[in-house]
């Protein structure tokens, strides 16, 4: 049995191999009343979004380009939006903004750390030598990341 009488071609299986793993992961929903402040739960957000990057090499490019992205996956991304936007009492457009900008940089950048994690030539002890100073820079660069969007969301 060929694969391709399922599915038309591998980029096509690639699409839904992404849209399976993303329908598969719970988005960090924002806390009920009295719950953590948004600054708080953007840090617990970019840490899941960079675990899952993370956990899932190759999925990058089908979670940070809209065009790759199918309409489950879209509708995902909305309803997390909805639910950010309800809680902490901003805009749909504020919400879509705050999320899409720390969201795509936490996605590049986690990928950026780890796309060479287990490459060959690099030692292990090197490679976590510098997987973990890159964790921490990343740590550190969203932290920034957010705080300098929440500062210009209040502008």
């Amino acid at each position: 049995m060929a694969l391709y009488k399922h599915v038309a071609s591998l980029e096509a299986l690639k699409h839904l191999v992404a849209e399976e793993i993303f329908h598969r992961w719970q988005l960090p929903s924002p806390p009920g009343p009295g719950g953590k402040e948004l600054q708080q739960y953007l840090f617990h957000f970019t840490d899941e979004v960079s675990i899952f990057v993370k956990n899932h090499p190759g999925l990058a490019p089908y979670l940070i380009r809209r065009s790759a992205a199918t309409a489950p996956m879209l509708a995902k991304i909305d309803a997390h939006h909805n639910a950010v936007a309800a809680t902490y009492g901003l805009s749909k457009t504020q919400t879509r903004w705050l999320l899409a900008t720390i969201t795509f940089h936490c996605i590049a950048v986690t990928d950026a750390v780890y796309s060479v994690a287990g490459q060959p030539g690099i030692s292990d002890t090197d490679s976590q030598i510098d997987e973990a100073e890159m964790a921490a820079e990343l740590t550190e660069g969203m932290r920034a990341l957010i705080v300098g969007a929440l500062a210009l969301l209040k502008t």
